[in-house]
This record gives structure tokens, C-alpha cells and sequence, in this order.
């Protein structure tokens, strides 16, 4: 039944193994166009706090931190990391 089990899981090691590349790329090149996005979103937070809009002043503040590195981002590479635990541990399965 263990070996059953073992030639099930090999096809998802693979599949898990080429979508943790993919993303680990995509997350590369979505994370450096975030921060460009980001630093532009704060630079008109505080043009918008200095001309008296406050609303839009925290709206855009609010835009800014999501897609910066500490926001959104943040969740996204805890995700791809859990990812990469799952497929270790069906190789672990597998070669035990």
C-alpha cells in the first residue's frame, strides 16, 4: 500500500517542483515592480497630505504599504515557502 502511495505522490512532487520555479520567478519580477509602484504611491500620499486632501493622503498611504515589501508581498513569499515545505516533505516521503 506504501509503495501505492509513494508512485502517487511522484507526479505532484513534479508538478509541485516546476510551479514552485514559476513563482519563485514571478515573484522575483512582481516584487521589483511593486516597489517601484509602492515608493510612487507614498510620494502621492504625502503630496496629498501637503495639499490638504487627507482622505486620499491615507488611501494612497494605505496602497503604498500593501504593496510594499512588508505588506502583500510578505504573503505571497510565506505562501511560495510553504510551497516548497510541502514538496520537501513528499520527497521525504518518497525516499523513505
Amino acid at each position: 500500500m506504501r509503495i501505492v502511495l509513494k508512485i502517487l505522490a511522484a507526479p505532484f512532487v513534479v508538478v509541485l517542483t516546476i510551479s514552485w520555479a514559476f513563482l519563485v520567478f514571478l515573484f522575483c519580477w512582481a516584487e521589483t515592480i511593486l516597489q517601484f509602484i509602492s515608493g510612487i504611491a507614498g510620494l502621492a500620499a504625502l503630496a496629498l497630505f501637503i495639499m490638504g486632501q487627507t482622505t486620499g493622503g491615507i488611501v494612497f498611504a494605505v496602497l503604498a504599504f500593501l504593496i510594499s515589501p512588508v505588506g502583500l508581498p510578505l504573503v505571497a513569499k510565506w505562501l511560495i515557502d510553504k510551497l516548497d515545505d510541502l514538496n520537501d516533505a513528499l520527497k521525504g516521503f518518497i525516499t523513505t
